[in-house]
């Protein structure tokens, strides 16, 4: 079964004069992924998320949105991409419908008030369709926010860090919106700084840093290779010894009474089992720890 490529950066540049902020990027999205783009500060997100949305053109390189070049009819291209980039932009003293209103009416969307509805009813803000928008939280502005985004039923929506500056409860409010919005088959790109958030959300992730792509992967893939050994035994010193003449074993660090380890991918708990025992070493505890995504992602960009 192919799958259909939504998004497609291919040897991506963006030069200004002497800083490259984006340098030969590639990465695709495929339809219905939730995608997280990360990397630090300067890494080129915000540049990239530009260039998708054809606010900025690159130096060089290709960028491809469900299937054809950015620039090849471009207006009928970007009305099928749904975006929040920063702060919402709202009429305070106006209510969050006529809000709506106002927008569904410069993008002609076809039965305005339905589809005004669905989207209040999506993001839970019904009972306060009629409220100004100066009385709204920061979560419910960007729950706004994310409703203007879908009021032309784009079939890619772009997410640049709608979490920021929420609080906890906020927080997990986007959570389970954006996740609702994946169930309608929606595909959606999340560039974000929570790494918790982007591991209970995406389902895959591209890492970028000063410019260029240091990961792209399923995140289930990232956990799964970031899982974590952890041994003890009654003589910590000669497990520790005998571990360091094992090839196979990547990295050991000691914590308290435990040593952590990373094995090679073809290396796994039984072939280590053997190696122990083959060593008489007596383990008294033998588990798997699995790392976070921001434990991976501080690796990436360590190396």
């Amino acid at each position: 079964m192919t799958t259909e490529k939504y998004l497609e950066f291919d040897n991506v540049t963006k030069q200004y004069e002497n800083f490259t902020a984006v340098s030969g990027l590639s990465f695709s999205v495929n339809k219905g992924d939730i995608f997280g783009f990360l990397g630090p500060n300067g890494a080129g997100k915000s540049t990239s998320i530009r260039m998708l949305l054809s606010l900025i053109t690159p130096t060089s390189g290709d960028i491809k949105l469900f299937g054809a070049p950015i620039n090849q009819d471009r207006n009928s291209t970007i009305a099928q991409v749904g975006a929040l980039v920063e702060k919402p932009d709202f009429y305070p003293y106006l209510s969050a419908e006529r809000n709506l209103d106002i927008l569904a009416r410069l993008s002609e969307v076809e039965n305005r008030q339905a589809k005004i509805d669905e989207v209040l009813d999506l993001v839970g803000l019904t009972e306060r369709r009629a409220s100004k928008v100066k009385t709204f939280s920061q979560g419910m502005k960007q729950r706004l926010g994310i409703a203007q985004t879908l009021l032309h039923s784009p079939k890619l929506v772009v997410l640049d860090e709608p979490a920021n500056g929420l609080d906890p409860q906020g927080i997990a409010e986007i959570r389970e919106l954006i996740l609702k919005i994946g169930k309608k088959g929606i595909t959606i790109i999340l560039a974000s700084h929570l790494l918790d958030e982007v591991q209970k959300i995406c389902s895959h992730v591209v890492v970028l840093d000063k410019g260029k792509n240091i990961y792209t992967g399923e995140v289930s893939d990232i956990l799964n290779a970031s899982t974590l050994i952890e041994l003890s035994s009654d003589d910590i010193e000669l497990l520790e010894k005998s571990l360091k003449e094992n090839e196979n074993i990547i990295s050991t660090e000691k914590e308290g009474a435990f040593l952590l380890l990373k094995l090679n991918d073809s290396y796994d708990i039984k072939d280590l089992n053997q190696f122990l025992i083959s060593k008489d070493i007596a383990i008294t505890h033998l588990s798997t720890r699995k790392q976070s995504l921001e434990n991976h992602f501080l690796e990436l960009i360590a190396k």
